[in-house]
């Protein structure tokens, strides 16, 4: 007889048991989403609006760009003047890594030819503008907002922006953050070397002279445009 009673006892125990882990588990459930939800309403997103995002980021959805290209192609929002017509217009970013005397400004003279392509000279000359890496991030985004006027400013929708960057002028100091903000931008890199490495030093020490000797009319040119010159 007491055989008998245990064993009706038994599943009843047993049944009660995993009710309470049933609730247990529940309630545990229950509160997880209740914090996932408060999360939600404290950021102000709308999880069903998630898959509506354009991962492309671009406001014109007429444009075909190729799925490899999506990283470097913008369309910057410059704050000094207004893009409207220009909007839908993607644009590429671009660096023009050098030395001295190497055929720069040959190289971006060709490339200001182009009414849609842009190139702003040496930026980083002046050493108030590469103190610290926090001064070049503000320069390069700047320049590739479109923010940055220079002479090389185009009155038509532009389709690329750079600049030219020599070696010494903080590109060495900072490299690896500015490896990174290039990978993040998407920015291209050109780099031009000359190759034939007596003319570049013939082509720096005549620099250096003329600067003391202004031998064209008492002024000094890094750059010649013409014969005469």
């Amino acid at each position: 007889e007491l055989v008998t009673k245990s064993s009706r006892r038994s599943p009843l125990i047993l049944r009660m048991v995993i009710l309470l882990f049933s609730m247990i588990c529940g309630l545990y459930i229950f509160s997880f989403c209740i914090d996932q939800t408060n999360l939600f309403t404290q950021i102000n997103i709308n999880p069903l609006r998630i898959q509506t995002i354009d991962r492309r980021n671009r406001p014109c959805r007429n444009i075909s760009i190729q799925e490899h290209d999506i990283p470097f192609v913008h369309f910057p929002n410059p704050h000094t003047f207004s893009r409207q017509e220009c909007a839908c217009n993607p644009v590429r970013y671009f660096a023009i890594i050098s030395m001295q005397r190497s055929g720069s400004g040959w190289f971006e003279t060709l490339l200001n030819s182009h009414m849609n392509l842009s190139s702003n000279g040496e930026i980083f000359g002046p050493r108030n503008r590469r103190n610290n890496v926090s001064v070049i991030f503000d320069t390069l985004d700047r320049v590739y907002n479109l923010d940055w006027l220079s002479s090389s400013a185009k009155n038509e929708c532009s389709a690329a922006v750079g600049f030219k960057w020599m070696l010494n002028q903080g590109l060495m100091e900072f490299h690896e953050d500015i490896v990174d903000y290039f990978n993040k931008r998407g920015v291209n890199v050109i780099f031009l070397f000359r190759r034939n490495i007596l003319r570049r030093m013939v082509s720096l020490i005549a620099n250096a002279y003329d600067k003391d000797a202004k031998l064209l009319n008492g002024t000094h040119k890094s750059h010649v445009h013409s014969p005469h010159e």
